[in-house]
């Protein structure tokens, strides 16, 4: 099980406004810090994303404008601890067809999401072979191809969602149960058809 408490259950749709604000390399990776690790000081946060604390205060306060992290409450001055204000965040690609700063904030976004993705799954196939079999066999990877409109991708992506949901939080009572991350992604096989 994690060791420090999740955030939030809320989801939040961000706002054009809320892009702009996440899409900075510091804020991006204090916010997933918030989410994996819980509430802890900009301090502590500095100190684990080898940044200074003036820095992190700084984008903290920022991320807490558009209500992607808040002031828990505890503790006082650079002792004062944050956390992140849901547990996830999603978007509509159509929310910000009409805004260029908002697009081209959301296009750094998700490379910036890959590249998270990536070092995360990097470090995990580093030390998988010392993982027992029972995990190794669970845990992985697969892709398939999908035929559909979008109307069929959209409802297909709502019913993964509904079953990660009934997983969320299956194994809480057992301590032999980790914390697994899962992603989904869907995208064109061939990405320059338009029609």
């Amino acid at each position: 099980m994690p060791t420090s408490p999740e955030p939030p259950e809320s989801a939040i749709h961000l706002s054009a406004t809320a892009v702009k604000v996440l899409a900075h390399p510091l804020r991006s990776r204090l916010l997933s810090a918030l989410r994996r690790g819980g509430p802890t000081t900009a301090t502590a946060l500095a100190e684990e994303l080898d940044t200074n604390s003036g820095a992190t205060s700084y984008h903290l306060r920022k991320l807490a404008s558009v209500g992607l992290v808040e002031d828990t409450g505890e503790g006082e001055g650079r002792r004062r601890e944050w956390r992140a204000a849901s547990r996830l965040h999603s978007w509509d690609a159509s929310d910000f067809a009409e805004d260029e700063d908002a697009t081209t904030a959301l296009n750094w976004l998700m490379r910036d999401y890959l590249t998270q993705f990536v070092a995360r799954y990097q470090d995990w196939l580093n030390v998988e072979d010392t993982w027992p079999l029972a995990w190794r066999d669970a845990v992985g990877s697969s892709d398939d191809l999908v035929v559909g409109t979008p109307e069929q991708l959209d409802a297909m992506r709502h019913e993964i969602w509904d079953v990660i949901q009934r997983y969320r939080k299956a194994g809480s009572d057992d301590p032999e149960a980790r914390a697994i991350a899962v992603h989904f992604t869907t995208f064109p096989r061939d990405p320059r058809a338009t029609s």
